[in-house]
């Protein structure tokens, strides 16, 4: 468990990555556990959360702020992504971390940066289909920042399930000694999800955002009504969604969450997944539904 008040100071922001090798190392050297939080800064109460369970799994946290280019894919919103550098260190100290991470993009990748990481089969699907550039640049950082920072544990929200799933295989793949910890997705008062992107949303736009997630429970209950069968409970989540004229589908999927592949029939817990787009802003969401244990005729 975390928690050692007495090693507590004030909050590191380190920029160099020999800087934070040497601060890993030397924590190591004293076994001082250290928690990775991921991301890509303008941080909000997922991120916290995050952050909080971080602090309560291992002695030292550490985030990383850093808008990675390579997850980007061509004319997605790079150059618009929210960057609020001061608040998201402002959050940091008040939630205890112990370094900020905040590389220059010319540190991360160099002139002559060669490598990719890619991991097969996780990536087809879903969101790999519609962003084909998108987890090759994911697993690409996480691996380095995971490597850099020599973090114990590293924690990611289940709203990027599929992401999730990828950096375990690649955690595994590569035997990188780090454990994965998925924590809940954090949603607002309707249900929505909250994400850096979210403030993309016009006023109405935010007002009808929610029905992915109206969506998703339409999915679970058609599955806790009985139904089996996959292509039902697909299509009782798209009519919600075409429900709103501002809403379009991407995707709706029923799926074996450790596989991602779609399921004819559920057997046991099953991985409600959705894309959407209203306007220009994409939305993903998921719930993870167990079957109920009581005896159901299944349809």
């Amino acid at each position: 468990m975390g928690g050692r008040p007495e090693l507590r100071v004030a909050m590191q922001t380190i920029r160099s990555l020999p800087e934070l090798a040497e601060w890993s190392r030397s924590l190591h050297r004293e076994g001082v556990t250290i928690g990775l939080v991921p991301t890509m800064g303008a941080l909000h109460a997922g991120h916290r959360s995050l952050i909080r369970a971080a602090r309560l799994c291992c002695d030292a946290v550490v985030v990383s702020v850093f808008v990675n280019p390579k997850q980007f894919g061509r004319g997605e919103d790079l150059a618009r992504y929210p960057r609020r550098f001061r608040a998201d260190a402002a959050l940091c100290r008040r939630e205890g971390v112990d370094v900020l991470f905040a590389p220059r993009q010319d540190a991360m990748y160099p002139d002559g940066f060669r490598t990719r990481v890619s991991v097969e089969g996780l990536t087809a699907r879903w969101e790999g289909e519609f962003r084909p550039t998108h987890f090759e640049g994911v697993s690409t950082i996480v691996t380095k920042l995971i490597s850099l920072s020599r973090s114990d544990c590293a924690f990611f929200g289940q709203k990027d399930f599929q992401q999730a799933l990828v950096v375990k295989q690649l955690v595994a793949d590569l035997n990188l000694g780090t454990r994965i910890v998925v924590c809940p997705t954090v949603r607002e008062q309707d249900g929505f999800a909250v994400s850096s992107r979210n403030e993309y949303l016009s006023p109405r736009q935010r007002r009808v955002a929610p029905i992915l997630y109206a969506a998703l429970q339409a999915g679970r209950k058609a599955i806790q009504k009985g139904i089996r069968a996959g292509s039902p409970i697909s299509r009782a989540m798209v009519k919600v969604i075409r429900s709103e004229p501002l809403a379009e589908v991407d995707y709706v999927a029923v799926c074996d969450p450790n596989t991602l592949q779609p399921l004819r029939r559920l057997r046991g817990q099953t991985l409600l997944l959705g894309a959407i787009r209203i306007g220009s802003v994409r939305l993903i969401d998921n719930l993870l539904v167990n079957l109920p244990r009581r005896n159901q005729r299944a349809r």
